[in-house]
């Protein structure tokens, strides 16, 4: 059975940067995308960025020039380098792989706060 297990969440202050890891435990077969979405505390979760079989990357505007999504598909791994991070980001980040269904991570804190 595939598991996510995401890594590399923490506090850390506005301004400052993390790098997020998601790895697949066992073969995934024809990933068609690796994602990242978040939660912030009363909120829906919402997409943050894609990484496309293609080779694409998309963010959210709201993290665009901050935010770079990148992967390496043979290891069915999957980063998110998070810059300036701000107070807002704060938020659970799932990492999610797109095949013929879709995986999700447990998901793994980010909490930006001086």
């Amino acid at each position: 059975q595939v598991q996510l297990v995401e890594s590399g969440g923490g506090l850390v202050q506005p301004g400052g940067s993390l790098r997020l890891s998601c790895a697949a435990s066992g073969i995934v077969f024809r990933i068609n995308a690796m994602q990242w979405y978040r939660q912030a505390p009363g909120k829906q979760r919402e997409w943050v960025a894609s990484l496309i079989s293609s080779g694409s990357t998309y963010v959210a505007d709201s993290v665009k020039g901050r935010f770079t999504i990148s992967g390496d598909n043979a290891r069915n791994t999957v980063y998110l380098q998070m810059n300036s991070l701000k107070p807002e980001d704060t938020a659970v980040y799932y990492c999610k792989f797109s095949s013929r269904v879709d995986y999700w991570g447990q998901g793994t804190q980010v909490t930006v706060s001086s």
